[in-house]
């Protein structure tokens, strides 16, 4: 099965190690242009945006890389409470038809409650699922073109049609997450592809059979994807060292602080990625060559594949094995990783991009590698 790889926009900020100022770099228009566009390069299939009141806008940082950009998708974070079902629906169709298409909505219903209400959002677990619910309803019967009257407890709307389509119909993609039975029900009923955040093998399965048949008694079909840090070295031990490098800067005051901001989150997927460490640094390697350091300091994702490049491949394909088409990764800082991980695991995947990576070879007289005694090898010329 061909598979996508997608990578990470930090939008929160990047550097080299977790819960530390050190080597820290400001991540501005031009880091961002900078690594959209070697993802593009390197055959990455798009790149997730996230949204939150410690990140960038999504759909600003989208609309800013869709010039210097021209096959890159973007997946966008959108959280259903913070906008107009109506207003979105013309967002989206404007930002898939100014990219050619290159739109995908990862919709994102749950999180920190505290970040919630900072935006204005005092639903409860289970309710946001349900505006999400609504929400989506509309939002696609808006994006197929259709003229829209629906009166429901979150989302109501009379007479509301688009003026101008998307590129991608009936709507573009949309892409989900989460480890509730709500959540699990709302992916089942109304997304493309269900996306996990990296679990156990185990329990990663479980999972997609959950949605897979939940969607099934609907009639539909799900896709599914994992969300992952990557940690890829020429050895394994030199990736468990970058692993250890990346947390060496994080103090046990640092962890706690952090555990408990992020214990106030309801969200079970929250809750599932601290039970993988307990706050604790002695238990970090859940299953084989999936580390739980970066949830130690982080929200959201908080696991990584740490290993050889034929470790983290074999990983990576043991999750497309239960079914996985699509893995959102990232690395720290996320410009240099993105290179890593495409130079040494990108030849053992079967990728859905495959294409891209010879792109250079289309180009005669392009230098490979450095020059040899101040002249460029004839091997080193593409011709």
């Amino acid at each position: 099965m061909a598979i996508n790889v997608f990578w990470f926009l930090p939008t929160h900020g990047d550097g080299p190690y977790l819960g530390s100022p050190k080597h820290a770099r400001a991540v501005d228009q031009t880091y961002l242009q900078q690594i959209a566009q070697a993802a593009e390069r390197l055959g990455y299939g798009g790149v997730l945006i996230p949204t939150g009141r410690s990140c960038e806008d999504s759909w600003i940082v989208a609309a800013s890389l869709v010039p210097v950009t021209r096959s890159l998708k973007f997946l966008v974070a959108l959280r259903p409470t913070a906008f107009s079902v109506t207003v979105n629906a013309r967002m989206a169709a404007t930002l898939d038809r100014l990219s050619g298409g290159r739109l995908l909505v990862n919709v994102v219903a749950g999180g920190d409650s505290a970040d919630l209400q900072a935006d204005g959002t005092f639903l409860s677990h289970d309710e946001r699922y349900a505006q999400a619910d609504e929400f989506l309803t509309v939002w696609k019967q808006l994006l197929a073109g259709e003229a829209v009257d629906f009166d429901g407890d979150y989302v109501k709307v009379q007479g509301a049609q688009q003026g101008f389509p998307a590129v991608q119909h009936p709507h573009p993609p949309v892409y989900f997450g989460g480890s509730s039975a709500a959540a699990h029900e709302v992916a089942a009923e109304h997304v493309e592809l269900y996306l996990s955040w990296g679990e156990t093998p185990q329990e990663v399965a479980a999972k997609f059979a959950d949605v897979r048949e939940r969607a099934a008694r609907l009639g539909r079909k799900v896709r599914f994807g994992v969300r992952l840090h990557v940690i890829v070295r020429e050895t394994e031990a030199l990736a468990w060292e970058a692993a250890d490098k990346l947390i060496s800067e994080l103090d046990d005051e640092t962890i706690t602080r952090a555990q408990a901001l992020l214990s106030r989150a309801d969200s079970d997927g929250q809750r599932r990625m601290q039970a993988l460490h307990g706050g604790r640094r002695d238990r970090l390697e859940i299953s084989p060559n999936l580390w739980a350091g970066v949830g130690l300091a982080r929200g959201g994702a908080g696991t990584a594949l740490v290993g050889s490049p034929q470790q983290v491949a074999s990983r990576l394909l043991e999750y497309a094995d239960l079914g996985a088409d699509t893995f959102v990764l990232s690395g720290y800082p996320h410009l240099e990783e993105a290179y890593r991980f495409a130079d040494l695991v990108f030849p053992l995947l079967p990728l859905a991009l495959r294409e891209k990576l010879s792109v250079p070879a289309q180009l005669p007289g392009v230098p490979i590698g450095d020059a040899l005694a101040h002249l460029p090898a004839p091997s080193r010329l593409l011709s």
